[in-house]
């Protein structure tokens, strides 16, 4: 086994501290526990304890979907990918932590929906095959598919079993958050995933059209939510899935109502 110094060892050239978790990931998830069980026992002030238990159970999902996207790219050939800090989880190592962290916060309190944020950057050049580069950019959005099936078990069996309601339904707004997430990071927009997805397989005339739009991806995906048709459509499809997993509708709404908390 090869080492850079005493007792690091290196994996394919990297060392094995490039894959541990950062600390600022770990307090995150120990933040999303503590607050969860604060939540379970109504410690203090409920609506605040629901508060931090969506905000820090998104901000866990927003790094492991990011942590998709790079441990695949790592695995396709970006070994520097490592090197930049994206396999620790630490979301303060992202290109843009204001689009990739706060935006998504922000728009999960004033909103309610899961809104994906550009964050790791992928050394495209140094993954070879087309389909390498579609599941690198599929990954993110996987996990958020996941999150939202997991979750959505979870709850199902959680509410026949009882408990506090905040708490069901801050999991029911961090179900919805995940599944909004799915369909928005899988919408064919450039510069989101679902668009990069399909990039590699353009013809060069639509890739260099794509390129050149794909740092406006954020703005045409506003764009089209802020048209009521298209918009309307969207919503109508979540709602629609939502029901067929058998979430609850009122119970992330009050879920979204709890983590207003300094709303009357």
């Amino acid at each position: 086994m090869a080492y850079d110094r005493p007792g690091d060892p290196l994996v394919l050239g990297v060392p094995r501290a490039a894959f541990r978790p950062s600390p600022v990931f770990l307090a995150l998830a120990t933040l999303f526990v503590a607050s969860g069980v604060m939540t379970w026992l109504r410690f203090g002030n409920v609506r605040f304890d629901v508060f931090l238990f969506v905000v820090t159970g998104w901000l866990v999902s927003l790094c492991l979907h990011e942590y998709a996207h790079a441990v695949v790219a790592y695995r396709a050939g970006d070994r520097d990918i490592a090197h930049r800090g994206y396999l620790t989880l630490n979301p303060l190592k992202y290109t843009n932590p204001l689009l990739s962290i706060v935006l998504p916060v922000v728009v999960v309190l004033l909103g309610g929906i899961g809104l994906p944020g550009g964050a790791v950057w992928v050394d495209r050049h140094a993954i070879p095959g087309r389909l390498r580069h579609t599941l690198v950019s599929l990954a993110g959005p996987a996990t958020n598919v996941l999150f939202t099936l997991l979750l959505v078990v979870v709850l199902r069996i959680g509410l026949a079993a009882g408990g506090p309601i905040e708490f069901w339904a801050g999991l029911a707004l961090l179900a919805f958050l995940q599944l909004t997430a799915s369909v928005l990071n899988l919408l064919p927009v450039p510069g989101l995933d679902g668009g990069n997805m399909i990039q590699p397989w353009l013809n060069p005339q639509y890739r260099r059209m794509y390129d050149l739009f794909a740092p406006f991806g954020f703005i045409l995906l506003f764009a089209l939510l802020w048209n009521p048709r298209i918009g309307g459509a969207f919503f109508g499809a979540i709602f629609t899935v939502s029901d067929w997993l058998g979430l609850p509708p009122e119970l992330y709404r009050a879920g979204l109502y709890l983590i207003r908390f300094w709303q009357g």
